[in-house]
């Protein structure tokens, strides 16, 4: 009985709603942590006044934990609902990208309107029909039906030694302006790279892609490409 009131709760929260809790989980380190509300302001570019009345509507719905000045953190109902939006955003930017022909810097806002299809039938034969993946085009992980997803424990390029080699399995910063630049030096998932030199003046380091080219990234951009060493 409890868990088909749950089921109910969650089947009737609407969109903006279901925003502010996938916005919770992000901003939480995966729904562990407290969430201030600037925090969520600024995310969302909402004014605070706006955030906390919402704040309190999800926490009368029991999705959310909520006092004033201590922030918000979810609830397992608001953690499942949050999983369940996440799902949905990151199997449709597979789905774009494997079959659409989009470059992973074009799905985001698409997937941002397809994953508030209410439908759990549609979504389950799409994970199906894509062959139940465990990451999106980013390299972030897909949760399942049960809501149970791989941590992927990824280091960063700036974190590199020079000589070390790594390949590019995901990116901290999903932004299309982000994206765009790494397409322009040709960089993508599964991209090889080898680091030739760390400058410590300001950070920066001079990388070799694919043993074809050389390129020199920025601190910022270093520290927002996730990778594993080979």
């Amino acid at each position: 009985m409890l868990k088909e009131k749950r089921t109910i709760r969650i089947n009737m929260i609407n969109l903006a709603e279901e925003n502010y809790l996938k916005t919770i989980f992000n901003l939480s380190g995966d729904g562990k942590e407290n969430v201030s509300t600037s925090a969520i302001s600024d995310f969302m570019e909402n004014k605070p006044s706006s955030v906390t009345d919402m704040l309190k509507k999800l926490s009368d719905k029991s999705l959310i934990n909520y006092k004033r000045y201590n922030g918000a953190y979810l609830t397992s109902a608001g953690k499942e609902a949050a999983l369940k939006v996440i799902r949905k955003h990151r199997l449709w930017e597979l789905f774009l990208v494997k079959y659409l022909a989009f470059s992973w810097h074009e799905v985001h806002d698409i997937a941002e309107q397809m994953e508030h299809v209410k439908s759990e039938l549609l979504i389950d034969r799409l994970d199906k029909f894509l062959g139940y993946p465990a990451t999106d085009p980013h390299g972030d992980p897909i949760p399942g039906v049960n809501g149970k997803y791989r941590l992927i424990n990824n280091k960063t390029l700036d974190e590199l030694k020079e000589g070390e080699s790594c390949v590019l399995t995901g990116v901290k910063n999903s932004s299309s302006e982000f994206l765009k630049f790494l397409n322009e030096i040709s960089i993508s998932l599964n991209t090889r790279i080898r680091v030739l030199k760390k400058y410590t003046f300001d950070r920066s380091v001079l990388i070799k892609i694919d043993e074809k080219r050389q390129q020199s990234v920025s601190d910022d951009v270093s520290k927002n490409m996730l990778i594993t060493l080979i």
